[in-house]
């Protein structure tokens, strides 16, 4: 096996370089394995025939590296040369390991004071990013108090000739001013190196209750990454002058803020394109004061990687009222459809559809058609009358909120949902929010969040198939005025009139990232009947599809039903399927197997945990599990290293602090 690992690296390396290789050489260089984000492996040591035998081979807690624990590590770390990089601990601290043991080689970390202390993007973030020349090896990261740092890749040390001293305080040099204490704007996804340009870039608090329409652009910028110089800036909220500076009626681009890039860039070095994926403005379920689509909000953006001037876009939410952001990095995909071949770019989104791009001319590969939807009611609102919705490939997850969509275990279940249902409004995907009446309607209900989050695809570039994880969530759109001017200025904000404004709310946009503890996740969250989801499950799933022909090849339940089903008193005598579970999963792809860990936890043969599971890749049947104390909460990554495969995956969430688990099959 260690003979054929040989060949295949060495094959490898003589591969050209494009944004969809998967990730070369045994290693895994970037946050997604390589710049197209594909998150794929040709690695085949872990099979089908032996995954139940993978044993941990080193485990790395993350509790020291910080004040106190974390217990969101959302970290995918790199492994470039036998060092495994990662962020850790509610520090952001950057560690080096030994891939073989997760021996400590070396640690940084910054203390950043009230600066570090009123950031909006907190804990250890997503991870980090490797640059080298040859001849110099830098990692470079971002801070919660949204500052540049690059770092001697070998000795943990500060580059001085980076910015100054090693730091690009990216409050400054942005084309706006930003209080370098206050300024809510920060980062949780790792930057982007490809050739000479690092691209940053922003992210806000939560959007569901903002304190001001007037709010911190979030702005996207390229730097030298060897000085550390600004290149460029994209303005994402155009400026006089500026294409779609019309889409903003009433000169609303001049005081409306976020619309900032927190999910993951990738970028075609052959072509030399960036493709940015864009969040929604200030705020995330009202819009009244931006009148207008709100380019470049919610749109797909590809822009000159040394420029930054922008070769083409595509909108796929005008006047975002949803919390549509497009969440995570967009797929490169080299396709062949109807046998014309075609660089794609592949885009998962929350409204679970995956938007399929020529990349080099920004065209659909397949129609998308401007849709009719409905209209709303919300006080002086402005509704976009169609949104764009593609006919290909179908939807990946339920999109609106029907009566058949409910839970229906027993008749009585279905009879209790359908009266709480009756309280709220529902309808399509895109029926718009409302404002939160005692006497109804309460809200929309919504599946705003039931796609894609920042977790992203994966994609299998020999067999041209598409991985997304997605959840079945319903949640309640509500707006009610603010309690008090101190908590927003906004007319509305995201709340219900029987229990008030939230103080926290979009899954992309809180300080922690918003992420909801295993057990409020295992329960369902929000609206419940009994203790039990309000919809059907499953209540998580992975699809893998066809890039070629535009259709789901297959379709599965991922997770173990929860104990909170299984176990349910009104279910026992029931024999119940797999439910899967709801999480933020993104899938691993290797040369046979497609790799994802469960969200939440439960007791199914052995200790509370969670799995990490395999499929087969072509059809989706099970091909192995393994024990995790805890929910998958970072995405797998996998590296050769002395003839063994690792798969390395962060868990953490509820009473489980941050740990990375490396796995590899027992040494013979």
């Amino acid at each position: 096996m260690a003979f054929r690992a040989a060949v295949l690296i060495s094959v490898l390396s003589i591969l050209p370089v494009s944004g969809q290789t998967g990730a070369r050489n045994g290693e895994w260089p970037t946050y997604g394995g390589d710049l197209g984000h594909t998150r794929y492996s040709p690695l085949d040591q872990i099979t089908a025939a032996n995954f139940n035998n993978l044993e941990v081979a080193w485990r790395f807690k993350t509790d020291s590296f910080g004040p106190r624990p974390e217990f969101q590590f959302e970290s995918t770390p790199l492994m470039i040369k036998g060092v495994l990089y990662t962020t850790a601990g509610s520090r952001r601290a950057v560690v080096a390991l030994d891939a073989a043991t997760g021996e400590v080689l070396w640690s940084h970390s910054e203390v950043e004071g009230a600066r570090g202390a009123a950031a909006p993007r907190q804990l250890s973030g997503r991870g980090l990013a490797y640059w080298t020349d040859g001849q110099q090896e830098r990692i470079l990261y971002v801070t919660p108090g949204y500052r540049l740092l690059a770092l001697n890749a070998k000795t943990g040390a500060m580059v001085p000739t980076f910015g100054v001293n090693g730091v690009v305080d990216l409050k400054l040099d942005d084309d706006q001013e930003i209080d370098l204490t206050t300024g809510e704007v920060g980062l949780h996804s790792t930057p982007i190196v490809a050739k000479n340009v690092v691209i940053i870039g922003a992210a806000h608090r939560s959007g569901g209750v903002p304190r001001s329409f007037k709010n911190v652009k979030g702005y996207v910028r390229g730097f030298d990454v060897r000085t550390g110089k600004r290149l460029w800036i994209f303005h994402t909220i155009p400026r006089p002058g500026e294409f779609g500076l019309d889409t903003w009626e009433k000169d609303s681009w001049a005081y409306t803020g976020n619309t900032g890039v927190w999910g993951q860039i990738s970028v075609d070095e052959e072509l030399g394109m960036a493709y940015i994926p864009v969040e929604a403005p200030t705020g995330d379920y009202f819009g009244a004061h931006r009148p207008g689509n709100n380019l470049f909000g919610e749109t797909l953006l590809a822009v000159d990687l040394q420029t930054g001037q922008r070769k083409w876009h595509y909108q796929l939410v005008h006047h975002g009222i949803w919390d549509m952001d497009i969440p995570c990095a967009p797929i490169l995909t080299d396709i062949v459809v109807n046998g014309r071949r075609i660089k794609a770019v592949a885009q998962p989104t929350k409204q679970s559809i995956l938007y399929v791009f020529d990349r080099v001319t920004g065209q659909p590969v397949w129609p998308i058609v401007e849709t009719p939807v409905p209209g709303g009611s919300v006080p002086g609102e402005w509704y976009s009358p169609t949104q764009p919705i593609p006919t290909k490939p179908p939807a990946y997850e339920r999109t609106g909120v029907s009566v058949d969509d409910l839970i229906d275990f027993t008749a009585d279940m279905k009879a209790e949902a359908l009266k709480l249902v009756a309280r709220y409004r529902i309808g399509p995907m895109f029926t718009p929010p409302s404002v939160s009446k005692v006497d109804g309607p309460l809200a929309t209900l919504s599946r705003a969040q039931a796609g894609t989050n920042w977790e992203g695809g994966a994609f299998d570039p020999e067999n041209h198939i598409a991985y997304v994880f997605s959840t079945g969530n319903i949640i309640p759109l509500g707006l009610v005025p603010p309690p008090n001017p101190r908590v927003s200025d906004m007319e509305y904000v995201q709340g219900s009139a029987a229990t008030g404004a939230r103080t926290r709310g979009g899954s992309g946009s809180t300080a922690g990232g918003n992420r909801p503890p295993a057990e409020e996740a295992e329960a369902g969250g929000g609206l419940n009947i009994r203790g039990l989801p309000l919809g059907k499950p499953p209540y998580g799933r992975i699809s893998a599809i066809d890039l070629n022909k535009g259709e789901i090849l297959w379709q599965i339940a991922h997770g173990d039903t929860p104990d909170n089903v299984r176990n349910h008193p009104d279910l026992r005598s029931m024999t119940t399927p797999r439910t899967g579970r709801p999480g933020l999963i993104a899938a691993l792809v290797t040369k046979t197997l497609v790799i994802a860990g469960e969200g939440g936890t439960a007791t199914i043969d052995g200790p509370r945990g969670a799995k990490l599971r395999a499929y087969d890749k072509l059809t989706g049947r099970d091909a192995g599990s393994v024990y995790m104390p805890a929910p998958q909460s970072g995405s797998p990554m996998t590296y050769m290293l002395d003839g063994h495969q690792y798969i390395v995956v962060a868990v953490s969430g509820g009473n489980y602090s941050g740990e990375l688990l490396a796995y590899r099959l027992p040494a013979n």
